[in-house]
């Protein structure tokens, strides 16, 4: 079966969808997403998503998304694709645009898609990388479109039989992962670097310090190589465990501190769909 999407204000085959090549998310990334679990129909935490969407286009400046749209899009194209785990995947841009950075008048483009996706393993290895998160920077905490830096960490975390790359800021502080928050276990106590490190505001990190409780610390990048557990927290992957870091093994993972935060994770989600 060919795939449904919604593009600025309607369903149709993904093959026949049409964006323009001058549209502002192709030429020059301007534009903020979402990505959503989808299970059997149903959005996880849309309403939190919808939210961040909003604010990250606010802080990119433009203009206010149709959350009611967006929300009913997201259940057509559900409807439209059935199937039992799925990544749902919101697009908002600044649309028809001229060539260069100035914004065109044209207005956004919505496009909305659903791809089936398998449960992600309990565990796995994650890599340290050179390259920073700028704390400071125009796009921080927005989650925009301009993912240049998080494919080429990405690619360099597969080399090393990795699935996640791992970011330091521009103070050496530690910060996030290409698209995951993290936490560690230091002497018996959860932390999780606070937003200020410059990491996004993950919507899986937010329901983690509300149903585990951790402290949102400043650490240093080598903060990994003494923590006792380390886990990655996404949309994708819920709560995962992280079982090497570098070259550094973390032998029975997951600890018990993650093996907890695991198991109140998916109790707590399979009770509310939308916390």
């Amino acid at each position: 079966m060919k795939p449904t999407i919604w593009l600025d204000g309607s369903l149709c085959e993904a093959d026949s969808a049409q964006v323009s090549v001058f549209d502002h998310g192709l030429t020059v990334g301007d534009g903020v997403f979402e990505t959503v679990k989808a299970t059997e129909g149903q959005a996880f935490a849309l309403t939190r998503h919808l939210r961040r969407l909003a604010r990250s286009a606010h802080g990119l400046g433009l203009p206010e998304p149709d959350l009611d749209e967006v929300r009913r899009a997201c259940e057509e194209v559900m409807k439209a694709n059935p199937m039992p785990l799925g990544r749902l995947r919101i697009t908002y841009t600044g649309g028809l645009s001229p060539l260069g950075s100035d914004r065109g008048t044209a207005g956004p483009t919505l496009v909305v898609a659903l791809v089936e996706t398998a449960r992600r393993p309990d565990t796995t290895a994650v890599v340290t990388v050179p390259w920073t998160r700028n704390e400071r920077g125009a796009l921080t905490g927005l989650k925009t479109t301009s993912y240049g830096e998080n494919v080429v960490a990405l690619a360099r975390a597969r080399e090393h039989d990795a699935s996640e790359a791992l970011f330091a800021n521009t103070v050496g502080r530690l910060c996030e992962g290409t698209g995951s928050n993290v936490f560690v276990v230091l002497d018996g106590e959860l932390h999780t670097p606070p937003l200020t490190s410059g990491c996004l505001a993950g919507i899986t990190r937010a329901l983690v310090l509300e149903w585990v409780g951790a402290k949102e610390t400043d650490l240093p990048l080598a903060a990994l190589e003494r923590a006792e557990e380390v886990f990655l927290t996404s949309t994708t992957r819920d709560v995962q465990a992280v079982r090497r870091v570098d070259a550094h093994a973390l032998p029975g993972a997951p600890g018990p501190v993650t093996a907890k935060a695991m198991r109140i994770f998916t109790e707590r989600a399979a009770a509310d769909i939308d916390p």
